[in-house]
């Protein structure tokens, strides 16, 4: 077997685009999940509005990257007070409903043939990231090390969208960590423990988890932007549900209400389908494995990681960092 490859390929899943994009992702989320205790199952929304709002802005407005961006966050926000003022008065299990068809929604009108001319259908959008390839320090090339006999390389395109990832995750990392500290984010947790207790201390709940929402909001649509530049397109399909509950994977795997969970979370859940995928391919193309073809195992993989992360949360459901008390949710 070629465990050199496996392990080349594995050890950049852990830093790779699909790491930082969720990652940044289900930080966003854990503002939401981890620390204030919403339920929102339509974070892939929010991806999906930045990311469409850069690729519409440079294709079909024709304006500049930075404009795309900021039609981006701005989109970002909108969609967190349009989801917010009718959703945050109901209880967990509702809001859980209610922004899983928000989200749906969204896709759909991207996906829709109405408006095809705007959004793409279901082909999407491209050629909106030269604006952002422009600004590239790295000159063509590989860039990485070998670690021992495995290299570990990128190309330039590459490098530049996860160095870009990276210091975005850290920036987003400090301000969680800064806010959480602060009695902004006492009341957050308060809330999510016994938002009646908060209430009757004067504070406005609906005020704070609507500030939270949309906080949440504007940190995971960057999750968006990493997608569109990393892939150099956007497509409605991959902002579905299913992207929304690997990220609350993601969180719980690495410990909801933690600064570094998601981002751990994340890593942990790559490098899993990852190694796996590897190990099982290697194994078919060699002959260990013959009850199955190499088409099968992607499906086989996501039923073991799928197993495992059962386990998980059977006999450690605050996940690895997590404390148990801060996955109590009160769905009254």
């Amino acid at each position: 077997m070629d465990w050199i490859t496996i392990f080349s390929t594995t050890i950049k899943a852990a830093v790779g685009v699909e790491t930082v994009l969720y990652g940044i992702a289900a930080i966003g989320l854990n503002i939401h999940f981890g620390y204030t205790g919403l339920l929102n199952f339509g974070q892939a929304a929010f991806m999906g509005v930045a990311g469409y709002g850069l690729a519409v802005t440079v294709v079909v407005l024709g304006m500049p990257f930075w404009v795309g961006i900021i039609f981006g966050l701005i989109a970002a926000v909108i969609l967190a007070f349009l989801l917010g003022i009718p959703t945050l008065q109901l209880r967990a299990d509702y809001l859980a409903i209610v922004t899983i068809a928000a989200a749906e929604i969204v896709r759909l009108v991207f996906r829709s043939v109405q408006f095809k001319d705007v959004f793409g259908g279901s082909d999407g959008h491209r050629g909106f990231t030269e604006g952002f390839y422009a600004l590239n320090p790295y000159p063509a090339g590989n860039y990485g090390f070998n670690l021992g006999p495995i290299p570990l390389f990128f190309n330039h395109r590459t490098m530049w969208v996860i160095t870009v990832g990276w210091v975005l995750i850290a920036l987003a990392c400090f301000v969680v960590h800064l806010l959480m500290k602060s009695p902004w984010g006492r009341v957050l947790k308060a809330i999510r423990e016994d938002e009646d207790a908060v209430r009757s201390l004067g504070k406005s709940v609906f005020s704070y988890k609507m500030q939270a929402l949309v906080l949440g909001g504007v940190i995971g649509c960057m999750g968006g932007f990493i997608y569109g530049l990393g892939y150099a397109s956007v497509q409605p399909d991959v902002f579905g549900t299913e992207t929304t509950f690997y990220m609350y994977t993601m969180v719980i795997l690495g410990g909801a209400a933690r600064v570094l969970g998601p981002v751990i979370g994340s890593m942990l859940f790559w490098v899993l389908l990852v190694l796996i995928y590897g190990v099982l391919s290697e194994a078919v193309r060699v002959g260990y494995i013959t009850f199955m073809d190499t088409n099968q195992v992607g499906a086989l993989r996501w039923i073991l990681v799928g197993a495992g992360l059962i386990l998980l949360l059977v006999y450690r459901p605050q996940g690895i960092f997590g404390d148990k008390r801060e996955i109590a949710i009160d769905a009254r």
